[in-house]
């Protein structure tokens, strides 16, 4: 992984292991494993985020549920059938567990990438303006995270006229939302979907060294 697919997508997280750790995947002889951090925001609410960690790291830092722990990684997404469909699933990637003095923010995440569907701009009710936009950021061997993000105010009217292709960055925090999800016949399921909540963006240059309007 070179020097940008390292920086492009960074993230930070110190909360609470709210979820036993369930056995993933192995990649080269190293186990991983699906758990859950409940992370506080600003106000009374949480969010709690899905994180893929080492077996490794879970024993070398003995984590346990109801641990209080600070993580720096990646946020991904990959996709799994369920049924005939392919849905999108997103993980905070844990590279390291790391001190808690070193985490200024207990969650932050910046990332750098492309608009590869055309923006979502809407209103509320209450006359808040929203745009919704899908960024594939690049990672090595050739793949790419797709990582929904939600925009508000005049960041909002900033992005909603950009292009599909268009280049850039944007910093903020992963939250959790719950919404119900129909699922035909009279049957519908709560689900719990995470986006990046942005508070900065900033238009970057394309591979020729234009900005891209």
């Amino acid at each position: 992984m070179n020097y940008e697919q390292m920086n492009n997508n960074k993230l930070q997280l110190t909360g609470i292991i709210s979820k036993e750790p369930v056995y993933s995947h192995e990649v080269f002889g190293e186990g991983f494993f699906e758990t859950e951090i409940t992370v506080p925001r600003l106000s009374d609410q949480t969010d709690t985020i899905p994180v893929t960690i080492s077996d490794r790291l879970i024993s070398q830092n003995g984590i346990e549920v109801g641990d209080k722990v600070s993580v720096v990684g990646q946020f991904r997404s990959y996709n799994k059938l369920e049924g005939e469909r392919s849905r999108l699933l997103l993980t905070a990637f844990v590279r390291d567990v790391v001190s808690e003095d070193e985490i200024q923010n207990p969650n932050q995440i910046d990332i750098c990438g492309y608009i590869c569907k055309q923006p979502v701009y809407r209103t509320t009710p209450f006359k808040r303006e929203i745009c919704d936009v899908l960024l594939a950021v690049n990672r090595a061997y050739n793949k790419s995270d797709y990582i929904p993000c939600i925009l508000w105010g005049r960041n909002a009217r900033f992005v909603q006229s950009l292009p599909v292709g268009t280049k850039i960055s944007v910093s903020g925090r992963i939250q959790s939302r719950k919404y119900v999800k129909n699922l035909g016949d009279d049957k519908s399921e709560e689900r719990v979907a995470y986006e990046v909540s942005v508070s900065k963006v900033t238009l970057e240059k394309d591979e020729h060294g234009k900005q891209a309007l």
